[in-house]
């Protein structure tokens, strides 16, 4: 296919065999159709390579790689010929509807670089999730806001833009790639770099539909993986703010940065990383934060400056570095605390349980050695050739008890 098209779909496979049928005919069966569908599947070792050439459609390009690569969706880019560019994933699919919206949104509003949708989540089974307290339940389900506002959202509170659900304008990709080296939040990464410069939208209209597993399997799933390197992540992409220009453009981020600000001297990395520390409730923003703060300390001329406008020196950054537990290393230690009391209270039990085990052992010993004498008495000849005499004994002791009553 050399023919120009509209929008270049890039639908990124990788052994979601189940599903991908699906994901594939939802696009095909879009009301919208002057587009390519590129689809890359990398080296799955389930049927989703057989099922993809199961497809004639002239629209659809497919490639596979010999060994799993990820960073599909950057090579799809490389081949893509369209206007526009959609994402979408194997275990996705889309309503019938959702480009031509898209597509309608984006030719009346040239300003705004990219537009998404609001999502239907769905279960594995293809039915609407039902557990209200799962992360995704309604992340997805956002107002529109201002660039400025979004970069504020991004920064407390992490992304809340489905990948799958986006439309963006090629040429945008002149200016923003998706890096190398980010795995499970390379998506908000890319949101981040694209509203520094960009206004976005969002269609208020659940035409996506994106799929959580039980599982978790796939990207952005709650393992452990996911859960190590999600804070370094995370932090990579946090770095982008140092890339605001202005301290005109920081305070329409960020409204609370004038309590930094002095008449004489602006430092806007100062402001950020103030910022970071005092309101950022991750520990990636403050370890962010005191990054920018301990560069500021080591640039001789800006130290300089903001010990004389706003009383930050080293006695300042040390108690800051203090306060802030961006490693955990006080909870660490209760915990280690609180483990340390339990094995010692567990101990104790312990010690306990043995005293009385010792005395059951004794007072078992005791026992056997009654049961022997009792049963010596019974078998014994004498015990039995005395009993009418002990009869006689017992009845004149019962008698003087009653004559003495």
């Amino acid at each position: 296919m050399t023919d120009k098209v509209r929008v270049s779909i890039i639908l990124t496979s990788y052994n979601h065999a189940k599903y991908l049928r699906q994901a594939i005919e939802s696009v095909l069966n879009q009301t919208f159709t002057d587009y390519e569908l590129i689809i890359w599947d990398d080296a799955s070792t389930d049927d989703s390579w057989e099922i993809i050439n199961s497809y004639q459609d002239r629209r659809i390009r497919a490639f596979r790689n010999v060994v799993n690569l990820r960073g599909n969706i950057s090579r799809g880019l490389e081949v893509a010929q369209g206007e526009y560019v959609a994402i979408h994933h194997s275990d996705d699919a889309w309503e019938p509807t959702k480009l031509e919206k898209q597509v309608s949104f984006l030719d009346q509003n040239p300003d705004i670089a990219a537009v998404f949708t609001h999502v239907q989540v769905i279960d594995e089974e293809g039915q609407p999730f039902t557990d209200q307290n799962h992360f995704y339940y309604k992340v997805f389900e956002q107002p529109n806001r201002t660039r400025f506002e979004w970069l504020n959202f991004f920064f407390y509170h992490g992304n809340a833009l489905c990948h799958p659900s986006v439309l963006i304008r090629k040429e945008c990709y002149k200016e923003v790639m998706y890096r190398k080296g980010l795995v499970q939040i390379s998506d908000f990464d890319f949101w981040i770099q694209l509203c520094l410069n960009n206004d976005i939208f969002i269609i208020q209209e659940k035409l996506t539909r994106f799929r959580v597993r039980v599982s978790e399997a796939n990207v952005s799933g709650n393992h452990r993986d996911n859960r190590v390197r999600g804070p370094f992540e995370f932090l990579k992409a946090l770095e982008h703010y140092k890339k605001i220009s202005t301290m005109d453009e920081l305070t329409k981020i960020f409204p609370e940065a004038y309590k930094y600000v002095d008449d004489n001297y602006q430092d806007r990395l100062y402001a950020l990383g103030r910022l970071a520390i005092d309101t950022g409730n991750l520990p990636s923003t403050k370890l962010f934060g005191l990054n920018l703060l301990f560069e500021a300390l080591n640039d001789h001329a800006r130290a300089l400056k903001l010990q004389k406008f706003q009383g930050f020196d080293r006695k300042v950054f040390y108690a800051l570095t203090a306060e802030n537990d961006v490693f955990s290393i006080e909870r660490i230690q209760q915990l280690n605390d609180t483990l340390a009391e339990r094995d010692h209270s567990i101990q104790q039990l312990n010690h306990t349980l043995a005293e009385r085990d010792h005395s059951i052992q004794q007072l078992n010993h005791t026992l056997a050695e009654l049961e022997q004498e009792v049963l010596f008495y019974a078998t014994s000849k004498s015990w039995k050739i005395t009993r009418p005499l002990r009869k006689v004994v017992n009845f004149f002791k019962r008698s003087i008890s009653k004559a003495s009553s």
